[in-house]
């Protein structure tokens, strides 16, 4: 992994180092469009303009956890719920109003970032994951919004893990193509050699692979060529995340202004994003983290019981209650390195 500028070099490089960093913990979603806000700022409109807004992403306010207390320093953690989807209709009208469709989130991410600003936790939310559903009784995590839309999927989220969301959004994986041939292509260490059958007929040996946009696009997709299906997608989604993120930090990425103006303008229009969750909003978050490096964002995912059944026939994730009120709980109390330290979670698992 190629290290980010030491914090001796230049102001300019040190805003632009932390900006990346914050992205990379979004998927890369918005990552050269904070260096464009910092340094190209024509580009910030471009990356407002260009993405697709929520207003109405979140429940009602009596059905939501309380805003937690500042800390000392008047910095409160921020949560960002990441949905991964094969089409933005997954925001459509009809989900973004709150009614029912015929939509299901693809991959869920939580990104917590604690009120010290010192790390960042990428946590995968398996799609499958049985749990209950406000008003609907218990389901697969991913049916909150075809039940009701995006601020039901919200809710859901808030109420598995007590924490409240702060931001929104959706990633169409059809930017991944454009963003990695931006970048020049991205190389990722793949776990294990498989074909990628469900999209294409691309295959992947294990080891290092250098991958363009169709791979990287056929790689993130991939669940039905492992025996453990999603799990290791999750796992394949999470090392391509840190080899973009590695790539996109590269001194030969950050300074050319060109490949940063190709990102924002091909990606961008593959997100969907509350209201809130402007470019200015991401840019003065980035800077918060200033002194966080790829090597402090941990990518785990949320324990479960292992696979099963419901009551109707389908297959499940289960649950795992204990493991998700201990997340909870440190992320509430800001003690989650020791949850990680706990429950045996590298980056990966």
């Amino acid at each position: 992994m190629t290290a980010p500028s030491p914090a001796t070099r230049s102001r300019r490089k040190r805003k632009r180092t932390a900006a990346f960093v914050l992205l990379g913990a979004l998927l890369v979603v918005v990552l050269a469009a904070v260096a464009a806000i910092i340094y190209l700022g024509s580009l910030s409109q471009s990356f407002d303009t260009n993405t697709k807004k929520l207003p109405n992403a979140f429940p009602q306010e009596s059905s939501r956890p309380a805003e937690p207390h500042p800390g000392p320093d008047g910095k409160r953690p921020v949560n960002i719920l990441l949905v991964g989807s094969d089409s933005r209709g997954a925001t459509s009208a009809t989900a973004e109003s709150g009614a029912p469709s015929n939509q299901r989130s693809d991959t869920m991410m939580l990104v917590h970032i604690p009120e010290d600003r010192q790390q960042v936790y990428v946590i995968s939310i398996m799609r499958d994951l049985w749990v209950p559903i406000p008003d609907h009784g218990s389901a697969k995590i991913n049916a909150a919004l075809a039940f009701g839309g995006v601020p039901l999927m919200v809710q859901t989220v808030e109420a598995l893990l007590g924490q409240r969301l702060d931001h929104v959004a959706f990633v169409d994986f059809e930017g991944f193509k454009g963003l990695t041939d931006a970048v020049g292509g991205v190389t990722v260490d793949v776990q294990k050699a498989f074909t990628a059958s469900q999209t294409s007929d691309i295959h992947f040996n294990a080891g290092p692979q250098t991958m363009n946009g169709e791979q990287a696009l056929a790689f993130v997709r991939e669940r039905y060529a492992f025996a453990d299906g999603d799990y290791q997608r999750v796992r394949d989604q999470q090392a391509f995340m840190k080899a973009l993120v590695s790539k996109i930090a590269t001194p030969q990425t950050l300074a050319n202004p060109v490949t940063l103006a190709n990102a924002v303008n091909g990606f961008s229009p593959y997100l969907t994003v509350d209201s809130g969750l402007t470019a200015s909003a991401v840019a003065s978050l980035g800077l918060e983290l200033v002194n966080v490096r790829p090597k402090d964002i941990a990518t785990f995912t949320l324990p479960t019981g292992g696979t099963g059944w419901s009551t109707d026939g389908q297959s499940i994730v289960i649950l795992n209650q204990a493991a998700t009120t201990g997340l909870a709980d440190a992320m509430a109390q800001g003690t989650v390195p020791k949850y990680v330290v706990a429950n045996n979670l590298a980056n990966g698992k």
